[in-house]
């Protein structure tokens, strides 16, 4: 299927990526124009939609598709390349590629291998052993990290999280080899030469461009990232989080590609949601096909959907799939499950069902 797909990709997938970026950087101008001269709050809060459209389209869409690689073979589109891209996201693009592209999706929800089996104080999985800090994790997760996420995320992917908290399981620490100081100081260096001119631009560049109104567009560029902190969070939370999502203890490891790929389908969630909303989600709507498929772009990933469906129920592996709210309250529902001691979880997941 995968080698089906690569052969048609081309002209047609350059055009498309381009035109998505285009119509992007538009929003991303309209946005900031309409926040620095509205006189009244309509116009305000069309900027603020407009600007989170570009910020959604950046780290989702464009920006997670192109630190994948899924354009880095075709010509036409050197602008897109992995390792040479940078998204309009407050997120390290070499951590990100090694933590999210090697470390996750190689090792999706193997304990000790994948990083994002929990964030931060927050366990995802019961691979990761109940602490008394987990009792908070819901509100936490609400209030703090879902407003918050793209500036959490840089965080966990630059390990800086590390520096500071173990993990909770035998491997300690998810991203840092250890904390010596060479180890401290690339964590800091990564974190750091994103952080600064990322929220530098957003937070005193252009507010100071609005003279005494600097409040307005410092409110306004607020709005917009968190409303694409949120959107991401709640996107991204449905992918790997649930009591029917499989999770894989310490050194678990696949005998052979066929169980691999068994194992990233029984890991992952898909949701049913509209091709506009996919877009804005970047497409991890299809989150299993993503999974199967890493370097694919989304527009991609929703074509083959029903054949990987087909494939999955032929061969009795569980093709997990639901409304959007649906599978976000499971995945809610998880996380509350997991704020209690072993042996709760069943009793809260039926309380919020």
């Amino acid at each position: 299927m995968k080698r089906r797909v690569l052969a048609r990709m081309g002209e047609e997938d350059v055009r498309y990526v381009k035109r998505l970026n285009r119509f992007s950087r538009a929003m991303e101008i309209a946005g900031r124009v309409l926040i620095h001269v509205s006189p009244e709050p309509i116009t305000f809060f069309l900027g603020v939609g407009a600007l989170w459209i570009h910020k959604q389209l950046q780290a989702t869409e464009v920006g997670h598709t192109a630190l994948h690689g899924a354009y880095d073979r075709l010509e036409g589109a050197e602008g897109f390349r992995s390792r040479t891209f940078r998204w309009d996201t407050p997120i390290d693009e070499e951590s990100w590629r090694e933590g999210h592209n090697v470390r996750h999706h190689g090792n999706t929800n193997v304990a000790g291998r994948d990083p994002d089996i929990h964030f931060g104080p927050v366990r995802l999985t019961e691979q990761t052993p109940h602490a008394w800090h987990h009792r908070f994790q819901l509100p936490f997760t609400l209030g703090i990290l879902f407003p918050n996420f793209a500036f959490l995320m840089n965080l966990h992917f630059t390990g800086l999280n590390d520096v500071f908290s173990d993990n909770g399981i035998a491997t300690k620490l998810d991203v840092l080899p250890d904390r010596s100081p060479e180890s401290k100081r690339l964590a800091w260096k990564r974190t750091l030469r994103k952080y600064v001119p990322y929220y530098l631009k957003n937070y005193v560049f252009f507010p100071l461009l609005a003279g005494p109104f600097w409040w307005k567009v410092l409110l306004g560029n607020w709005l917009a990232e968190t409303m694409r902190d949120v959107y991401s969070a709640a996107t991204i939370y449905c992918g790997h989080v649930g009591h029917d999502v499989a999770s894989y203890a310490i050194a678990t490891k696949a005998r052979g590609r066929g169980q691999w790929y068994a194992m990233q389908v029984a890991a992952t969630n898909d949701y049913e949601v509209s091709r506009p909303i996919s877009i804005l989600c970047g497409g991890l709507d299809r989150q299993i096909e993503h999974h199967l498929f890493p370097t694919l772009p989304p527009h991609r990933l929703r074509e083959i959907a029903p054949e990987v469906r087909a494939i999955c129920e032929r061969h009795g592996v569980p093709y997990k799939t639901d409304t959007w709210g649906r599978t976000l309250k499971k995945a809610l529902a998880h996380v509350a499950a997991l704020s209690r001691q072993p042996g709760g979880v069943r009793q809260v997941i039926r309380e919020m069902a």
